[in-house]
C-alpha cells in the first residue's frame, strides 16, 4: 500500500494499524505538505508540529506493544480555529481574540478524534467570527481554493476546505451555522457532513449563533466522514444543546445501498436562483439514483429570511461588548452586519423562532413521505477572490450573502446533510446536498456512499 498526500484517512489508518507504516512517517509527510502548500494557499493559522510528532510517536509505541489502536490511527487532521486547542488562544478568525488567554484544554471533538488515534496538526483559517461564506479574512488573508488560487475557498470554514482539497490533511473539522461546512465543501470539491442540530458536542468551540451552530467533518471520501463522525458521537454535559442519545454508528450501515429509500428532488425554491450547471448536477445525481420525483419544501424562502434574522440578532448580542470597546478591530464588513443585527426589533427575533418551530414541523411531515432530498449546495462554483457581486437568474446579488442561498433553509431546521462533489463539474467544483430527516445521518451517508461507488461523485486533491 502506497501512502502519500492524496491518501484517504481510512487507508492511512489501516496501514498504521497493520504496522506497514509509522504514524511518525505520516505526520512528517503531512507537515512537509503543509510547509510546501500553505504559504500560497493560506489554510493554517497555527501549526502544532511538536504536539503532532509527540502524538505520532505515542501511537507507534502503542502499535509496537500490540495495543488496540482506534479507527483513525495516525490520521492527520486540523480544525477551524474556533475550536479550542490547548495552549493556543481560540482566534475564531478575529484580531480581538488574539488577546485571549491560551485554551486550557482541547475541544471535546478534538479529544474524541485523538482518542480514535488521529493526530492534530493545527488550527485553520476562517471568516471572522464565522460570519462569512467566502473564506476571505482581512486579518489573516484569504484561504485560497486549491483548484484555482485566484478563487474563493468558501466560508466560513474556508481553511478547512483548503487544507483537505490541497492534500495537507485528509480530514478537517469545521462549523456550520448557515452553510459553512457545505459551502466550502462545494467550492473545494469535498465531502462534508453537517449533522443534525445537537448531534455532536460544541463544547470547547467559540460560538456564533447558539441556536443554529453545528460542528462536523470534511473529507475526501464518504468512509472518512463516517469514521470521524462515529468517533465524535455521544452526549456531552459541556454542551447543553447536545442530545442525550446513545451512540448510533453509521460505518456498519455505510454499504447498505439505496434499495427501498424514497428519494426526491427539492423543487420550488431550490429549483431556481442558481447557475444552470448547479441544477444540472442535481439532475444528474437524481438520475443516477433512479429518481425523478420532485417535492416542494414549504416556505423555504421564508425559512432563509428567518435564519437571517436569528443569525444577525444572536450574533450581534454575542459581540455587543466587543462592538462597544473595540469596533476598529473588526473586519468592517463583519462589524457592520453585527451592528445592523443589533438594530433589529426584538419581536422579529421572537417571530422568527416561532416560525422556525412551524417550519421544522412541516419538514417532519415531508419526511413522512420521503427519506432523502436532493438540492444544490451552492448556486455557483467558486467566485474570484475579491468579487463582491454576482448575477443569478438575471439579478445582481452580493456574493457573500448568496453563496448560502440553498444551505440556509436546511440548517435552519437542523437537518443532517452530506455535501457531495459532482464528479463532472468543470473547470471548478460544485456540490449537491443529500438531506435526511433528523437523526438519520446514516441514510444520507448511505446515499452518498452509493453515489461515490458508481463514480458520479468524487473528491480530488488539487496537485
Amino acid at each position: 500500500m502506497t501512502i502519500d498526500f492524496t491518501s484517504k484517512a481510512a487507508e492511512i489508518a489501516v496501514a498504521v494499524t497493520d504496522g506497514k507504516l509509522k504514524a511518525a512517517e505520516v505526520t512528517e509527510m503531512a507537515l512537509d505538505r503543509v510547509a510546501a502548500s500553505n504559504p500560497h494557499l493560506n489554510a493554517f493559522t497555527s501549526i502544532t508540529a511538536e504536539r503532532a510528532r509527540s502524538r505520532a510517536a505515542a501511537i507507534d509505541a502503542a502499535v509496537a506493544r500490540g495495543d488496540k489502536i482506534g479507527p483513525l490511527a495516525g490520521v492527520p487532521f486540523a480544525v477551524k480555529n474556533l475550536f479550542d486547542i490547548a495552549g493556543l488562544p481560540t482566534l475564531a478568525g478575529s484580531k480581538i481574540n488574539r488577546d485571549l488567554a491560551p485554551s486550557a484544554a482541547d475541544a471535546t471533538l478534538i479529544q474524541r478524534l485523538e482518542a480514535a488515534g488521529a493526530v492534530l496538526l493545527g488550527g485553520l483559517n476562517m471568516g471572522e467570527y464565522a460570519y462569512d461564506f467566502t473564506g476571505e479574512n482581512c486579518h489573516y488573508g484569504a484561504s485560497r481554493n486549491p483548484h484555482d488560487p485566484e478563487h474563493m475557498s468558501g466560508g466560513s470554514s474556508g481553511g478547512s476546505g483548503t487544507a483537505v482539497a490541497a492534500g495537507m490533511v485528509p480530514l478537517s473539522l469545521g462549523s456550520d451555522t448557515n452553510g459553512s461546512i457545505r459551502v466550502p465543501s462545494s467550492l473545494c470539491g469535498l465531502f462534508g457532513l453537517k449533522p443534525t442540530f445537537g448531534r455532536l458536542s460544541r463544547h470547547g468551540s467559540f460560538p456564533f449563533v447558539a441556536s443554529l451552530d453545528h460542528l462536523g467533518p470534511m473529507a475526501r471520501s464518504v468512509t472518512d466522514l463516517a469514521l470521524s463522525y462515529d468517533a465524535m458521537q455521544g452526549p456531552d454535559a459541556g454542551d447543553p444543546a447536545c442530545a442525550q442519545r446513545p451512540l448510533e454508528p453509521v460505518v456498519p450501515k455505510l454499504e447498505g445501498g439505496i434499495d427501498g429509500l424514497r428519494i426526491a428532488i427539492a423543487g420550488g425554491y431550490f429549483a431556481k436562483g442558481g447557475e444552470a450547471y448547479a441544477h444540472a448536477a442535481v439532475a444528474a445525481i437524481a438520475k443516477a439514483l433512479g429518481t425523478s420525483r420532485v417535492v416542494e419544501v414549504p416556505e423555504a424562502g421564508r425559512g432563509r429570511s428567518a435564519a437571517y434574522v436569528i443569525t444577525a440578532t444572536e450574533g450581534a448580542n454575542l459581540h455587543r461588548q466587543r462592538l462597544r470597546q473595540r469596533p476598529q478591530d473588526f473586519d468592517p464588513d463583519t462589524r457592520d452586519r453585527f451592528i445592523a443585527g443589533s438594530l433589529l426589533p426584538g419581536d422579529w427575533y421572537v417571530q422568527a423562532q416561532r416560525f422556525r418551530r412551524w417550519y421544522h414541523a412541516r419538514l417532519l411531515e415531508l419526511f413522512q413521505e420521503v427519506d432523502i432530498l436532493l438540492a444544490p449546495a451552492t448556486p455557483c462554483s467558486a467566485p474570484r477572490l475579491g468579487q463582491k457581486m454576482m448575477v443569478l437568474d438575471g439579478v445582481e446579488l452580493p456574493v457573500r450573502a448568496n453563496l448560502g442561498l440553498f444551505t440556509q433553509p436546511i440548517s435552519f431546521a437542523g437537518l443532517p446533510v452530506v455535501a457531495v462533489p459532482y464528479a463532472e463539474a468543470a473547470p471548478l467544483p460544485i456540490g449537491v446536498q443529500v438531506i435526511a430527516a433528523p437523526w438519520r445521518e446514516d441514510l444520507a451517508l448511505r446515499v452518498a456512499r452509493q453515489l461515490e461507488k458508481i463514480g458520479i461523485v468524487s473528491a480530488k486533491v488539487a496537485v
